[in-house]
C-alpha cells in the first residue's frame, strides 16, 4: 500500500509535508534492512513510518487508527514500533505534559520536571570533569523513569509495561536508570517503610523464646564473642576425651598384644566332589 493511500485512511492526506516526510522514512528503512526479518509486514511498515513522521514534525496522530489499519494488536504494533525506530536510529522525543495526559497523571508535570533537573545536577556533580560533556540525558528512559517514579510517590497507578513501550526502551534499562534515580533523588521520589522492632511483633517474640540461639543480647541470648568461646570450649573438651579415650586404647594393646592383635583364619573350602557315573548296558 502507497503511503497516500495510508494517509488518506488515516485522514492526513491533506498534509503533503507530512507525506514527504513518511516516504523519506520509509525509503530509509528500506535503504538499511528487510522489515520482514522482525515481523513487520510492508502496510504495518507504512503505518509506523507515518507516525513516526507525524511525530518529528509535531503533528497530532490518530493512534488506535493506525493500529486498526496496520492489522496488529497494540502490544505487537507497539513493539515494532520500537523496534523500527532503534533500527534506523531516530530518537523519541517524549514531553512529560504529553506523556501526563496520557496516563491521566497531569497534576505531577512539575514534579517530574523538578526531578529531571535534580537528576541531572546531582548526576553530573558525581562524574568527573572529563566525563560530563558525554553526558546524554536526552533519552526518553530519564523522562519515562521520573515519571513512573513520581506517580508511585504520589500513589497513582500506572502501567509500567505500557510505559517502557511508549518510550521505546527495555525492562532492564529502564529498571537501571529507575535504581539511579532513586538512589540520587530519594528526598524527591523515595518511599520510607516504616519498620517494625522484632520485640513488638507477637509472632517474632514467640520464635526468639522458641529459638535462643537466634535472641539478642538484650532479649538474654548470647553475644558473637560468648558464642565463639562457648564453641571453642566445647570443641577442647571433646578433644580431651578423645585423647584419653585413645591413650586406654594404646596402652591395653601394649599390655596385651595377643588381645590386640587379630589372628586371621582361613577358612577351608569344601567342594562338593564330582562322582562318575558309568552308563548300564540296555539290552535289546
Amino acid at each position: 500500500m502507497d503511503i497516500s493511500d495510508i494517509a488518506r485512511k488515516l485522514g492526513l492526506d491533506n498534509n503533503k509535508l507530512l507525506i514527504r516526510k513518511a516516504a523519506e522514512i520509509r525509503r530509509l528503512c528500506d535503504a538499511q534492512f528487510d522489515s520482514s526479518i522482525i515481523g513487520v509486514g510492508e502496510i504495518c511498515k507504512a503505518v509506523i513510518c507515518m507516525e513516526i513522521a507525524a511525530s518529528r514534525l509535531q503533528i497530532l496522530f490518530d493512534r488506535q487508527a493506525a493500529i486498526k489499519l496496520s492489522g496488529m494488536s497494540e502490544k505487537a504494533y507497539s513493539r515494532s514500533f520500537n523496534s523500527l525506530q532503534n533500527v534506523i536510529g531516530i530518537k523519541i522525543k517524549l514531553n512529560v505534559r504529553e506523556l501526563a495526559v496520557q496516563f491521566g497523571c497531569v497534576r505531577i508535570i512539575k514534579s517530574v520536571q523538578n526531578v529531571l533537573s535534580s537528576y541531572k545536577e546531582r548526576f553530573l556533580a558525581s562524574l568527573p570533569a572529563s566525563r560530563r560533556a558525554n553526558a546524554d540525558f536526552t533519552r526518553p528512559v530519564f523522562t519515562a523513569a521520573a515519571f513512573y517514579l513520581c506517580a508511585k510517590k504520589q500513589k497513582l497507578k500506572v502501567d509500567k509495561l505500557r510505559l517502557i513501550e511508549v518510550c521505546g526502551t527495555s525492562e532492564s534499562e529502564f529498571s537501571c536508570v529507575s535504581t539511579s534515580m532513586t538512589d540520587l533523588c530519594f528526598d524527591c521520589v523515595g518511599i520510607s517503610k516504616e519498620k517494625k522492632d522484632a520485640k513488638d511483633v507477637k509472632g517474632n517474640r514467640d520464635l526468639l523464646d522458641v529459638l535462643p540461639g537466634k535472641r539478642r543480647l538484650e532479649d538474654g541470648g548470647y553475644s558473637s564473642d560468648e558464642e565463639s568461646s562457648c564453641y571453642k570450649r566445647h570443641k577442647k573438651m571433646e578433644e580431651a576425651k578423645y585423647e584419653d579415650w585413645k591413650s586406654t586404647v594404646v596402652n591395653s594393646i601394649k599390655q596385651n598384644p595377643e588381645k590386640g592383635s587379630k589372628r586371621v583364619i582361613q577358612a577351608s573350602l569344601n567342594f562338593p566332589k564330582k562322582t562318575e557315573t558309568k552308563e548300564l548296558p540296555v539290552d535289546s
